[in-house]
């Protein structure tokens, strides 16, 4: 029964720094799909001087958040880089955590081409709450 679950255990064990850039990966589409949309809400034209702060303050806050993104992403690579390869974490739990299907695709499949999301595409799956 032990040498089952270990057996199991096994087959999703990929190694710590691969990992870890695909998540990078995952951050920095993120952060690219964030500038995305700050053209769009600055070309938002509201009624008022209150409309056009707030507005400002929304625009801000995204700007922040791409930085803080990309600050993650670069973080992480850096530190992965004195990482051995030898370390390996099995990813069949959190894997199964994470609801969005390209995501979880692109953080288990071990490959990295470029954007993990197909971002001149229409989106696919969306997970209100």
């Amino acid at each position: 029964m032990q040498a089952e679950y270990l057996s199991a255990a096994t087959a999703m064990e990929e190694a710590l720094p691969d990992v870890l850039m695909r998540i990078v990966s995952e951050l920095h589409d993120v952060a690219y799909l964030m500038e995305r949309i700050e053209p769009q809400l600055a070309a938002i034209h509201g009624e008022g001087a209150g409309d056009a702060a707030e507005r400002m303050m929304v625009l801000q806050g995204i700007d922040l958040a791409v930085q803080k993104t990309r600050g993650l992403a670069e973080f992480i690579d850096t530190i992965t880089g004195s990482i051995p390869e030898s370390w390996v974490v099995d990813v069949t739990t959190a894997l199964n955590l994470v609801k969005l299907a390209d995501m979880q695709k692109a953080l288990s499949n071990g490959l990295r081409h470029g954007h993990s999301q197909p971002l001149g595409k229409a989106a696919g799956d969306f997970e209100f709450f």
